[in-house]
């Protein structure tokens, strides 16, 4: 298949979605997810893997074991190969990409590259360049200073993160129906490069052992 764009009808069903959260309405349109969500997702990441590598969906149905809210089934579709993320919902199209989760020798490690001259620095470079593009700059926070960094640290705000992710936001566009919606998730994508390589080259993967 290729990938053309996603439906109107893509998003017409998570306005459905959202309004009925049940296994009735989901049964109702699941032909509809099948074809004008999952399988135009599908597509694009199949276009994109030469550049970004294999590309998941992730499944549609929540995790209601431990939440208070026992709606059955996410109310968007999402995907991501590597570190790159992409999700469409109703709402338009929303891609990211960055450190979702880290352990605690990578929150050390993350803290010790941003306190550093030169590497905290270069970062702060990165982050500012995202943000004048149009990104915005999230992740886990701690709310206050973390121990051992004085409060007035030139860059305090980035010390404050285990977590570091950047993403932005399009709101539904005629150009979602078409192919360039592909151009777009891929354009965007490659201008996270240069916070995927710091983060690569000062964090990298953790070596605490799974539990």
């Amino acid at each position: 298949m290729t990938f053309a764009g996603f439906p109107e009808a893509a998003l017409v069903f998570y306005e459905g979605l959202e309004a009925d959260n049940s296994k009735t309405y989901w049964t109702k349109h699941r032909e509809t997810y099948d074809d004008c969500v999952r399988a135009p997702m599908v597509a694009m990441l199949a276009e994109l893997e030469a550049e970004f590598g294999a590309g998941a969906v992730y499944r549609p149905y929540r995790d209601v074991r431990f939440s208070k809210d026992k709606t059955p089934y996410k109310t968007a579709v999402a995907a991501s190969a590597g570190s790159h993320y992409v999700q469409l919902s109703a709402d338009g199209l929303m891609v990211a990409g960055g450190y979702y989760d880290t352990a605690s020798d990578q929150v050390e490690r993350l803290r010790r590259a941003v306190d550093d001259d030169v590497q905290g620095t270069a970062l702060g470079r990165i982050v500012e360049e995202l943000r004048r593009g149009g990104w915005t700059i999230g992740g886990q926070r701690l709310k206050t200073r973390p121990r051992g960094y004085d409060a007035d640290h030139p860059r305090i705000e980035l010390l404050r993160h285990r977590t570091l992710i950047a993403h932005r936001h399009w709101e539904p566009a005629p150009w979602l129906h078409t192919a360039r919606a592909k151009q777009r998730v891929q354009k965007a994508w490659r201008e996270l490069a240069d916070l995927e390589a710091w983060l690569s080259a000062n964090v990298g993967a953790s070596a605490t052992p799974s539990r």
